[in-house]
């Protein structure tokens, strides 16, 4: 596992957009390792146990009585002293008792040596794994997962039992999306009922509902011209950004037929209608705007969150604003001239002259 992640890391290091690739345990740890002489301990006869008690008790210690002060109790504890436990020779010196009289140094029945170990192994979901710790700079995390999976592919041959998972931001994006697309559908969904059950009418719902994809692509151009990746909290921006996008058309579309319920022909209405709903829907596209700006510029802790979904609401309100105030006007003239026209009746025929009575 040690020589694959090493051969993984290397070819993660010239991926383009990793910024620092470390393991996550950093490899092997020194450790002290006592091998008991199985000879030396039948000659003087020893058992394995009364050599393990001894060191156990002068590494890790024993508690070998009370001491009370009051109410309290306090451990006595036996161990050597810190910077002896460090020492390797004096490790081998620990006394080791041999019957009722007898002493004998450690190395004498034990042979003891520093090794290096892998610390920790770590386990998850009853296999052993290495991981290995990437950092992106400047690129988004899709893509860079969909690179190294094709390089690690082309350049490291993975024994029967192994395999390689990407985790951590990228299981999360893919966990997301498999939610967004049960909830952006059904956010769009229940916009549109919203708008049908307000306006009464298919026509008009579906016109109102043209601002959603012209504010899309007012995001997805924000995204472009800022060097963004499509992210999870840009998905969110563009749900926030449908509902301002609907909102500045309601606003028109239910003026345009004020209007009209008070007399006013459909261009009358659509002219006087957007002049007088100019104020508010700039009002309601710049404050929501403006609003985000100090998330789109961030650049503290979090940034990385708030400054995609600043960019699309803003980038979107823009475009959808313009749709609102330019080609909804024209957009609703053309659909209720032609909805008035096949809707007004044909005049009658003329009737025939009565013949005069002579």
């Amino acid at each position: 596992m040690e020589r694959l992640a090493g051969q993984v890391k290397g070819i993660l290091d010239q991926v383009p957009g990793a910024g620092e690739v470390e393991f996550e345990a950093q490899g092997r740890a020194p450790v002290l390792e006592i091998i008991l002489k199985r000879d030396a301990l039948a000659r003087y006869n020893l058992h394995a146990a009364d050599v393990n008690r001894a060191v156990a008790t002068a590494l890790a210690g024993r508690t070998v009585g009370l001491v009370y002060d009051g109410n309290r109790r306090h451990e006595v504890v036996v161990r050597l002293r810190g910077e002896l436990r460090d020492r390797i020779d004096q490790i081998r010196e620990l006394p080791i008792q041999v019957g009722e009289y007898g002493m004998l140094p450690l190395r004498q029945v034990a042979e003891l040596r520093t090794v290096s170990s892998v610390d920790p192994i770590v386990r998850e979901d009853g296999h052993r794994r290495v991981a290995i710790m990437v950092n992106l700079r400047g690129r988004d995390v899709e893509s860079f997962v969909h690179e190294a999976r094709a390089r690690i592919a082309a350049s490291v041959k993975l024994p029967d039992g192994y395999n390689i998972e990407f985790g951590g931001q990228f299981q999360n994006l893919q966990e997301a999306r498999l939610r967004l697309l049960v909830v952006v559908p059904a956010a769009l969904v229940l916009i549109f009922l919203l708008i049908f059950i307000a306006f009464g009418s298919l026509r008009q719902a579906a016109l109102i509902y043209t601002g959603i994809p012209l504010a899309a692509t007012g995001g997805v151009f924000a995204l472009w011209l800022r060097h963004m990746p499509f992210s999870i909290t840009a998905a969110v921006g563009f749900i926030a950004l449908s509902g301002v996008a609907v909102l500045n058309g309601v606003v028109m579309i239910s003026y345009f037929n004020e209007l009209r319920e008070q007399g006013r022909g459909v261009r009358q209405a659509v002219l006087e209608g957007a002049a007088t709903r100019l104020r508010p829907v700039l009002m309601t596209a710049f404050v929501a705007s403006l609003g985000f700006v100090p998330m789109a510029i961030a650049t503290g802790p979090g940034a990385e969150v708030q400054r995609p979904l600043a960019t699309v609401v803003i980038g979107g309100i823009l475009s959808s604003t313009f749709l609102t105030l330019i080609l909804l006007p024209v957009i609703y003239t053309w659909f209720e001239r032609k909805e008035s026209g096949a809707a007004a009746p044909a005049p009658a025929p003329a009737e025939a002259p009565a013949p005069a009575a002579s």
